[in-house]
């Protein structure tokens, strides 16, 4: 069993604030945009920059207008919010909270503004399996809550997306008890560091070995480093395929790079964790040699599950799936079943932080109350 740190407990609340059970703050997620959204909803409270009205609920066509939003073509004002204490449905998928639609540039933003602790019932079923372990569930119930907590953007119309280049989040229809019991258990807890809550990634599989934040994306982070994962071992998690030249062509033009017609690629070293940190690329017309953070790109680019692999010609053998850093999901169960429980899994993949709760994070309170409706409170 290889050594980890484990993280500390760290309880300490604001003034005010009863108990780590009585957090909550409002999140805003973009569920969608476009032209054209069909919302149900029972009775509910129509709110917009000229007040509010209560609402028989039904099936709702809302559209964009000239800077307007369009319910059932009466214009509504440049934004509308629809507020039932069931939630709601759009296009066919209920979620909890509220919707809000915004007109923006002849399109619609359909923003959920919906409590941080229901938004995580339909962010980890979306990311983790139902059959992992409690610990697993757990961990990631916690890291999920402090990605949404790194996201808040008081600048922004939204803080997080609905989709993987946030978090996947798909509300109702995906909850499950063993998920929801892990949300609970945790209910505000994140992972911090420096009274700041972590950059809070992960992946499915490392494939073997984590990887370092600054070989992937070309900044360090203390706590996101390379470290052995040999319990990182997920299905189909070895694999090969064939490199198409024209993929690699186009993610080189991304960067500004071309060699005429792909023949040919060659790592040239390897990074600690077993990724490429130098790749030659042959062409017709010459050759370029990409560092770790450009042949990350590339190689994800080009649609490989990992970048922990091994290159001859245009044939690629790798393992893992993901980008590697912070905690691996097929690592942590590997973790779980060796009886580690959420800290000592946390403390492994993101060592040097804390466990805490999420009022810890400094500014928080004032950052939360910067954004006028995105606050704390005790209670619901």
């Amino acid at each position: 069993m290889f050594a980890f740190v484990r993280l500390t407990a760290v309880f300490l609340l604001l003034a005010g604030f009863a108990s780590a059970q009585q957090q909550d703050l409002l999140l805003r997620v973009l569920l969608s945009e476009g032209a054209v959204g069909t919302l149900s909803i029972g009775a509910h409270d129509r709110v917009n920059g000229a007040g509010s009205q209560t609402m028989a609920g039904g099936s709702f066509r809302l559209s964009a207008g000239q800077g307007q939003v369009l319910v059932d073509g009466q214009a509504a004002g440049n934004w509308v919010e629809f507020a039932a204490p069931e939630g709601f449905t759009l296009s066919g998928r209920a979620f909890r909270g509220n919707l809000m639609a915004v007109s923006q540039g002849g399109r619609l933003l359909f923003i959920n503004r919906v409590w941080l602790e229901d938004y995580l019932l339909g962010v980890v079923p979306s990311e983790v399996p139902v059959n992992f372990p409690d610990a697993v569930l757990q961990a990631q119930s916690i890291l999920a809550r402090t990605f949404a907590l790194y996201r808040l953007n008081p600048q922004g119309l939204y803080d997080l997306c609905a989709t993987e280049r946030c978090q996947v989040y798909k509300g109702r229809e995906v909850e499950t008890p063993r998920h929801s019991s892990a949300v609970i258990a945790t209910r505000g807890l994140i992972v911090s560091y420096d009274a700041q809550p972590i950059t809070a990634v992960y992946s499915a599989d490392s494939g073997g070995f984590t990887a370092s934040s600054g070989e992937v994306w070309g900044t360090d982070k203390p706590y996101l480093t390379a470290r052995p994962d040999p319990f990182s071992q997920s299905p189909g998690g070895t694999w090969t395929v064939s490199i198409s030249p024209a993929a690699v062509a186009r993610e080189l033009g991304e960067l500004s790079l071309s060699v005429g017609t792909v023949r040919s690629m060659q790592v040239l070293a390897y990074s600690a964790s077993g990724r490429p940190s130098s790749l030659r690329v042959n062409g017709s017309s010459r050759s370029v040699t990409l560092n770790a953070v450009q042949a990350s790109r590339v190689l994800r680019g080009i649609g490989l599950r990992s970048t922990r692999v091994e290159i001859r010609g245009l044939s690629a053998t790798g393992w893992g799936n993901g980008h590697g850093v912070g905690m691996s999901q097929w690592g942590a169960r590997g973790l779980a079943s060796q009886g580690w429980d959420f800290r000592q899994i946390l403390g492994y993949y993101y060592p040097g932080t804390f466990l805490s709760s999420f009022e810890v994070v400094a500014g928080l309170r004032t950052k939360l109350y910067s954004m006028g409706f995105g606050r704390v409170i005790a209670g619901r």
